[in-house]
């Protein structure tokens, strides 16, 4: 199965995409992995999008599409992929089903994580990272012994910037302007399947599965 998986942040994208691929026995591929893979084996394409990067601007789409190109390139995505963080716009959509026609194939479903926003901010604004060991808690989901402290380390725990509910709302406005447009992309094609992505991660990722089974059936 050829998978593209959409949502807002917060959506839990990171985390289905790893078990939904692992059942479907597929790869998951990031754009995050794909940037790092390039920039630290010194690519081309990874040398020209740490230019951007260190000069603080966003990597031109001709350098992400040209990368996720080339990793679908490799053969362990022959038979099937799971996408997730790309594409993130309307044109780079576009250059995805012709990347994919270019194989021979065609994406065969995209799932959107259904969430609102008052949920989203519920789920990033309390989030909580520890400063020593890294470990992230949730001051309503995943709370310490100890409000402040790790109970993993007795580390600091601080809030990232990102985390920010004023950091969130700027993060939602930029989803509803440049990705969620995917969704109409994707359901004029007829392959845009969406499920509810709140409750516990096991709940989600079955009604994922089973949708996908549907979809398919």
């Amino acid at each position: 199965m050829r998978l593209v998986l959409v949502g807002p942040p917060g959506a839990g994208k990171g985390t289905q995409a790893e078990f939904i691929a692992a059942h479907l026995s597929v790869p998951k591929i990031s754009t995050g992995d794909i940037f790092r893979a390039n920039v630290s084996q010194g690519t081309p394409l990874g040398v020209e999008a740490k230019r951007y990067m260190d000069a603080g601007g966003l990597v031109p789409d001709e350098v992400t599409i040209n990368m996720v190109r080339d990793r679908l390139a490799e053969a362990d995505a022959a038979d099937g992929f799971l996408l997730d963080g790309f594409p993130r716009t309307v044109p780079q959509a576009v250059a995805l089903d012709k990347i994919v026609a270019d194989m021979g194939a065609a994406l065969d479903v995209v799932l959107e994580l259904v969430v609102d926003n008052d949920e989203v901010v519920r789920r990033l604004a309390g989030r909580r990272n520890c400063r020593s060991c890294k470990k992230i808690w949730h001051v309503e989901f995943d709370a310490t012994v100890k409000p402040g402290v790790c109970d993993n380390c007795g580390g600091e725990l601080y809030q990232r910037d990102d985390d920010k509910p004023e950091t969130i709302e700027e993060r939602l406005r930029v989803y509803a302007r440049d990705t969620a447009p995917l969704v109409d992309f994707y359901g004029a094609q007829g392959k845009l399947v969406g499920i509810d992505a709140t409750g516990t991660v096991e709940d989600i990722t079955i009604r994922a599965i089973d949708a996908l089974r549907s979809y398919g059936s």
